[in-house]
């Protein structure tokens, strides 16, 4: 396992800087008042598309989803939305990586949080806050810990995750040699489709500053 581990970091590394992306800067006149519809509601998310984890290996989820609460909000950032169940891959579809099957437990609740609207395109720029996740991929076990940025987009309900190198940190690390240390800063994309629990319906976030 160790000498499996050695041969892919080289060319598991290069894959990682694939999967950043550039952080638009904020508007000058940040919102402050943030309008969730409906507000309150229950979500559901479901992946469009693979959602990758790249923590020097990629590791690929062809099934994820997620559920909570949205309800409108005040100040910069805001939280606008808490994700109380997420899960990557299933028994039936597990995720997978060149260690093998993979298995992500989320930890605690996550936010999304938001820090900047675009009025003409209506998409809220923000990030996935308090992330948190046990992942284990063959004998290497460790935790990822932080945020990863995004955005959302009211026409299409798309929550695109897109974090960048510093988003997240390896919190813990074993028997995964120097593959995966705590030195390691992992990435996390994918998009995810939300719509309001039970409906067709897709939330709109709209930010302000009155």
């Amino acid at each position: 396992m160790k000498k499996s581990i050695r041969r892919i970091a080289v060319v598991a590394g290069a894959g990682a800087a694939a999967f950043g992306i550039a952080v638009a800067p904020a508007s000058a006149n940040a919102s402050t008042v943030w309008t969730v519809s409906p507000s309150p509601s229950n979500f559901t998310a479901t992946n469009s598309g693979n959602i990758v984890l790249t923590a020097n290996i990629p590791m690929t989820c062809t099934t994820s989803g997620a559920s909570g609460t949205m309800a409108s909000a005040t100040g910069n950032p805001a939280s606008v939305a808490d994700i109380t169940a997420i899960n990557f891959g299933t028994t039936a579809s597990p995720c997978t990586s060149i260690l093998g099957a993979v298995t992500a437990t989320p930890i605690g609740t996550w936010h999304v949080v938001a820090q900047d609207y675009n009025a003409s395109t209506g998409v809220t720029s923000g990030y996935v806050g308090s992330v948190q996740a046990n992942v284990v991929a063959g004998a290497c076990h460790f935790t990822v810990a932080g945020k990863a940025s995004g955005t959302y987009t009211n026409s299409t309900g798309i929550l695109a995750v897109n974090s960048v190198s510093g988003d997240l940190a390896v919190t813990a690390a074993t028997g995964c040699g120097t593959v995966v240390t705590t030195a390691t800063k992992p990435t996390f994309k994918g998009n995810y489709a939300v719509k309001v629990t039970g409906t067709s319906t897709i939330p709109t976030i709209v930010g302000s500053n009155p």
